[in-house]
């Protein structure tokens, strides 16, 4: 979908009045979206393992702050 307001309203207008089709939610090539979870399941627990105990309390700290700001 665009992001410029009006684009996206002459988006909808097309949807609804049945001269455009709808977008295709399936994108995504499964094998590549396969190969790339695998990858983000290691990734984390190997950055961990070569942090140093005070990198990852540091680390931990700044997320906890960035989850709190948010609310």
């Amino acid at each position: 979908m665009p992001r410029d307001p009006s684009k996206l309203a002459k988006r909808i207008i097309d949807l609804a009045t049945g001269q455009a089709e709808p977008e295709s939610e399936e994108r995504k090539d499964p094998a590549a979206v396969a190969m790339g979870r695998k990858g983000g399941l290691k990734g984390g627990k190997a950055r961990a393992a070569r942090m140093t105990k005070k990198e990852r309390s540091e680390a931990a700290r700044r997320a906890a702050l960035k989850r709190w700001a948010k609310r």
